[in-house]
C-alpha cells in the first residue's frame, strides 16, 4: 500500500473553497471506487509555521492504482477538478510513502475509510520528518530501538500516540527522509514540553536526543489540526 503525502500552499482567501474542494471533489471521487481513500485533511495549526498550510494524506491500493489516479488527473475525469484546485493553492509538493515494518499504519481496508465527511471534533498531530545524516537503513533501525521504546514506556504519561512512520518511496523524493504521524493526545504536557528548554542532563548517554545525534540533527515538527469533516482523526 501506498500513502501520498501533499503539502499544499494555499491561497489565503482560498482557505475555504480550496477545503470544499477536496469536501466534495477528492474524497467522494475516491470513494467511487477501490483504488484509493482521502484518509486525513488536515491545517497547519495557527502560529506553529508557515500560513495557510494543509497537509492531505490519501491511501493508494498499490503501483497501478497510483498509475490509474495519475492518469486521471493527467487527462481524465479529475483533470478538470485539478485546474481548478491549482488556482486555489501558489503550489503543492507530493511525495509517496511506505510504512517501515513496524509502523502501527500498515494496511487500510480501503472500503471501511468513511467517505461521507460526518462531522467530528478536530483532533491534533504532531507530524515530524526527520533528515538523517546516516544511511537510511541506519536511521530506521535505531528509531525502533530507541525512539519506539521511548514511546512505550511514556503510556502512563503520553502526550503522542504513534499512528504512523513511513519512508519515501523510491524515486518520489529526496531518499533520506523518514515522517512520523502522531496523535497529541494530551495537550498540557505537550505545552509544557514546549515551555521548558532543553537542559544539559536531557541530551546526555543513555537518552533519546543524545543517542539519536549518532543517526540525524536534523528534523522539522509541525502541529497540524484535522478538520472537522477528515475520514481519519
Amino acid at each position: 500500500m501506498l500513502f501520498l503525502h501533499e503539502l499544499h500552499k494555499v491561497k489565503g482567501a482560498s482557505l475555504f473553497d480550496f477545503e470544499d474542494a477536496y469536501r466534495t471533489g477528492w474524497m467522494p471521487s475516491m470513494a467511487r471506487g477501490d483504488d484509493a481513500r482521502l484518509l486525513w485533511y488536515t491545517n497547519q495549526a495557527m502560529g506553529t509555521g508557515a500560513s495557510y498550510n494543509v497537509v492531505t494524506i490519501t491511501a493508494i491500493k498499490d503501483g497501478t492504482a497510483w498509475e490509474r489516479l495519475a492518469l486521471r488527473i493527467q487527462g481524465g475525469d479529475l483533470q478538470g477538478w485539478m485546474r481548478e484546485v491549482d488556482a486555489l493553492r501558489h503550489e503543492v509538493t507530493g511525495k509517496l510513502l511506505l510504512p517501515i515494518p513496524w509502523s502501527p499504519l500498515k494496511e487500510v481496508n480501503l472500503r471501511e475509510v468513511p467517505a461521507g465527511g460526518s462531522e467530528h471534533e478536530p483532533t491534533l498531530f504532531m507530524e515530524d520528518t526527520g533528515w538523517p545524516h546516516a544511511p537510511l537503513d541506519d536511521y530506521i533501525q535505531g528509531l525502533q530501538e530507541l525512539y519506539l521504546p521511548m514511546i512505550k514506556a511514556a503510556r502512563e504519561h503520553q502526550i503522542l500516540d504513534v499512528q504512523a512512520m513511513m519512508q519515501v518511496a523510491h524515486g518520489t523524493h529526496q531518499r533520506r527522509e523518514v515522517i512520523f504521524w502522531q496523535k497529541v493526545v494530551d495537550h498540557q504536557a505537550l505545552l509544557r514540553l514546549i515551555e521548558r528548554p532543553a537542559r544539559r542532563q536531557d541530551v546526555k548517554p543513555g537518552t533519546y536526543m543524545f543517542d539519536a545525534l549518532k543517526y540525524r540533527d536534523q528534523w522539522q515538527s509541525k502541529l497540524l489540526r484535522s478538520s472537522t469533516w477528515s475520514p481519519l482523526y
